[in-house]
């Protein structure tokens, strides 16, 4: 049976036919994924009747934000709230992020699901003086994400990235985190390529300097850390790092570019994930990670493998806008009602790149209902002038 057909835009002006094909053939789990801890990190919905415009107060969608996470986790994936992907640092005001951090927490304890939250510094002033300020807002922030019941995802901060003058600097902020937190937190090293102002993060834009210093502060704590979320998008460092972590510390990857390898490990070592393109691929992501607990490694290849050209367009330049392209997916799949974002950031992609993320989210099986999508689809593009 064929499917229906949308004409999409294409970068050299013209325009081209797209015939759907069929869903992919995923499944839901029958018990935990074992093999690897797998957190999605989750967009939020804002409320398509709300402003939502640049600089006006955020309106969110609960009740559609609520029901992703729980399709998150009833692919056994867990979710990873309140961070870059629900637009924190980008229209999320602290007020709200608790709020969300808050519900998803309860959510989480009503249907059993996994959940780590995010706990970084954005409600203080941009211009803090200190570290013992940065200090402060971090655990402002964490009290907020243990009194919810949810672990913690300890942010990478820009203010910390601002008033730090050396690696001894964020080596104290971190060790005293640290010795603070009620139970093992999962690090965030996140990249300048998702967060220009997280350059020379770790007090060195030298990688391996950089490196050297989060390792240290993990190996003089390693009690209480959970593991690192590592979003440097370098496969090699990635592999170096988590080879040298200590025993029972997890490297979660965060490279949306080489994710189906890092996951799958080199046989010495592995990955977990904590990844924003788990977000739009959850189906496929969560089928794939059951085949790799039955040690069918061609299963979990051929699921993965078209979802990288999918996730590579998401995730390119500039990569802080992947999050249009995510929030479109869901609104295309049937999990929201509008594509409209907090702080106007639909606007943030242009119609040929969101026609090619139709395309290969279709290529990688990812849009369960063609006839909704590609109704969506036609609408879109009819706004921005292209004839249906």
């Amino acid at each position: 049976m064929s499917g229906p057909t949308v004409r999409l835009p294409r970068s050299d002006g013209t325009v081209a036919e797209h015939r759907l094909g069929e869903p992919g053939a995923f499944t839901r789990p029958d018990g935990p994924l074992t093999s690897r801890t797998a957190y999605a990190a989750a967009h939020v919905v804002a409320d398509p009747f709300g402003d939502n415009t640049p600089g006006a107060p955020v309106d969110v969608d609960w009740e559609a934000t609520l029901a992703f996470r729980r399709h998150l986790w009833s692919y056994g994936l867990g979710v990873a709230d309140a961070m870059d992907t629900a637009q924190r640092g980008m229209g999320m005001p602290w007020s709200t992020t608790a709020e969300l951090i808050r519900r998803s927490a309860a959510e989480a304890q009503a249907c059993g699901g996994l959940l780590a939250c995010g706990a970084g510094t954005d409600q203080a002033p941009a211009d803090l003086a200190s570290t013992d300020e940065v200090l402060a807002a971090y655990l402002e922030q964490i009290e907020v994400v243990e009194g919810a019941g949810a672990n913690v995802i300890i942010m990478a901060s820009r203010q910390l990235a601002r008033v730090a003058r050396s690696a001894e600097d964020y080596a104290k902020v971190y060790a005293r985190l640290l010795e603070q937190v009620s139970r093992p937190v999962v690090l965030h090293w996140l990249g300048p390529m998702f967060d220009p102002a997280l350059a020379g993060y770790w007090g060195s834009a030298q990688l391996t300097e950089a490196t050297d210093t989060v390792l240290q502060v993990i190996a003089d704590h390693s009690a209480k850390v959970d593991g690192i979320k590592v979003s440097m998008l370098d496969e090699a460092h990635e592999v170096d790092m988590r080879r040298r972590l200590p025993d029972g510390v997890r490297l979660y990857t965060g490279d949306d570019f080489n994710y189906p390898s890092l996951v799958r490990g080199d046989g010495e070592s592995y990955s977990h994930a904590l990844l924003g393109i788990f977000d739009a691929i959850a189906p496929a992501a969560s089928t794939a990670l059951q085949a790799l607990d039955r040690g069918d490694l061609a299963t979990y290849d051929r699921l993965l493998e078209p979802t990288v050209a999918l996730s590579r367009h998401l995730f390119g330049t500039p990569t802080y806008y992947y999050k249009t392209g995510i929030v479109f997916l869901a609104w295309l799949a049937g999990h929201q009602q509008g594509f409209r974002m907090v702080g106007g950031l639909e606007s943030s992609r242009s119609p040929v790149h969101l026609a090619e993320v139709f395309r290969l989210a279709d290529a990688a099986g990812l849009l369960p209902d063609p006839e909704l999508a590609a109704g969506r689809m036609r609408t879109y593009l009819s706004t921005v002038g292209v004839a249906q």
